[in-house]
């Protein structure tokens, strides 16, 4: 049996981001313009700072998530599978790649299923929002849920990755409302993100008001979407005008900023560029909830879990000692901090 066009698509992509330089240009997450300010005597003895976090009522070890990234394919499998075992001993939570494949080929739907190897930490589901436009409801939604196992399904919004992408679907015209009518119909928290370029707190103001349970802002900073379909169009325009947007997007720490400014209380997730355990740091001072770690991943995940363990460790680590480094003995303290500053 043939690979289906999506499949094909998925090892593309999975390529292209291994491969090429694919990180967003004259664009940056926001975290360089802010730092901690270090205090000499923290008051705390290391060895007891919590980074324990809970989402969608279940217990994490710590506020971290595998960003959405990858499936549809044999070598997705394996990374999936990899990530989600990882994920389950260390206790981040774990998003699935876009789970059209499975529905549009089912002998793919295979390369989703990770329960088995993480039956207690969060597993969320991931659907392009656009696809409500192409023939997706309630339905479709529920059987995702059914072969994934998952505890949330995840709408992605990624306009501009459509309009670079070969056949894309470019058709967002009057999604709130379907959306607003998946939140209501689904037995499962629904959650929104964006995939590089970021949401803004406006729009993260409306998506909670609509149902939306949670929100990872996915700013710029990170991956660009447009610059990996660059290397797959074969639409020499599209190529071309790829670059003049590699530096689009919305900052991953202005979109939690910004959201929180306008009295968003609702869970926000930080991802798009986050780099390590500092980043993550300043951004759950600034008001995430978890933060999402993707294509850094993606590397060490092709191969075995060794390499992921040591890198989730050291993320950790890494987040410790920042929060010991201003006297955080757990997330609460760490998001209510006075010794986070801006520069100019």
């Amino acid at each position: 049996m043939g690979d289906s066009p999506i499949s094909n698509r998925k090892a593309d992509h999975i390529r292209v981001v291994l491969e090429e330089d694919v990180a967003g240009r004259q664009t940056t997450t926001g975290f360089e313009h802010y730092h901690f300010e270090h205090q000499a005597l923290p008051e705390l003895d290391f060895n007891e700072i919590s980074i324990q976090a809970e989402f969608l009522d279940k217990p994490l070890k710590a506020p971290f998530l595998i960003s959405s990234m990858t499936g549809g394919t044999a070598q997705a499998r394996v990374i999936n599978r990899n990530l989600a075992a990882v994920a389950e001993e260390r206790g981040w939570a774990f998003a699935l790649g876009s789970t059209r494949a499975a529905l549009e080929s089912p002998e793919q739907a295979y390369t989703f299923q990770v329960r088995d190897v993480a039956p207690n930490i969060p597993v969320l589901a991931n659907l392009g929002a656009v696809q409500l436009n192409y023939g997706y409801g309630t339905e479709e939604c529920l059987r995702i849920i059914e072969l994934t196992g998952a505890d949330a399904l995840i709408l992605h919004f990624n306009s501009l990755q459509e309009v670079f992408q070969q056949g894309g679907n470019t058709n967002f015209k009057d999604l709130m409302g379907k959306i607003e009518t998946i939140c209501k119909k689904l037995p499962v928290p629904v959650g929104a993100k964006e995939v590089g370029w970021g949401i803004n707190g406006q729009l993260a103001e409306k998506l909670f008001s609509l149902g939306i349970s949670f929100v990872d802002v996915a700013g710029s900073g990170g991956t660009s979407w447009s610059q990996v379909e660059k290397y797959l169009t074969t639409d020499p325009l599209k190529k071309a005008a790829a670059e003049t947007f590699a530096g689009w997007g919305n900052p991953t720490a202005a979109c939690i900023t910004g959201a929180r400014s306008l009295g968003v209380t609702g869970p926000l997730i930080a991802s798009g560029g986050m780099k390590n355990g500092l980043d993550a740091a300043k951004a759950i001072a600034l008001g995430a909830d978890l933060t999402g770690f993707g294509r850094k991943l993606l590397a060490k995940a092709v191969d075995s879990t060794a390499a992921l363990h040591r890198t989730f460790e050291q993320t950790e680590l890494e987040l410790k000692i920042a929060m010991f480094g201003i006297g955080a003995k757990d997330l609460q303290a760490l998001r209510e901090t006075p010794y986070l500053q801006k520069r100019n």
